[in-house]
């Protein structure tokens, strides 16, 4: 199942307000955004019922697999929610042994919420690929 995909835009701010009145008569809202120090770039998550699903991010200058993640780190990002956390691991090694690059090993994002677990990887294309699990422990 899918939990979120996320793309770059090239004027965050122009974007931001785009997607804040065109999402609005679909129920979707403004729920979250990251920045610095947790996020290299600029980041709002839009959606419906507490939870954003749909993310957008400044476009980067350039990717750093050190941020761990997020809307900046390649040309799409997608999340598969995965059932626990032991999941995300499997997905993370799994991932690396098939020759995906590192972007953020299995780890707590509190700045996101307090249960969020992730980890993330760049596909042979760059597209930054992630598995989360939202359940606690």
């Amino acid at each position: 199942m899918i939990d979120h995909v996320g793309f770059s835009v090239s004027d965050y701010t122009r974007a931001k307000t785009f997607y804040e009145k065109a999402l609005a008569p679909l129920g979707y809202a403004l729920i979250a955004e990251v920045g610095p120090p947790h996020s290299e770039q600029p980041a709002a998550g839009f959606g419906s019922g507490g939870k954003p699903d749909l993310w957008i991010g400044e476009a980067p200058s350039h990717a750093s697999p050190a941020s761990g993640g997020g809307i900046a780190s390649g040309p799409l990002h997608i999340a598969i929610l995965a059932k626990d956390r032991a999941a995300v691991d499997g997905f993370h090694r799994t991932a690396l042994a098939a020759r995906g690059k590192d972007n953020g090993p299995p780890g707590l994002r509190p700045h996101y919420h307090a249960n969020y677990y992730g980890a993330f990887v760049l596909d042979p294309d760059g597209h930054n690929i992630e598995a989360v699990c939202h359940a606690p422990g």
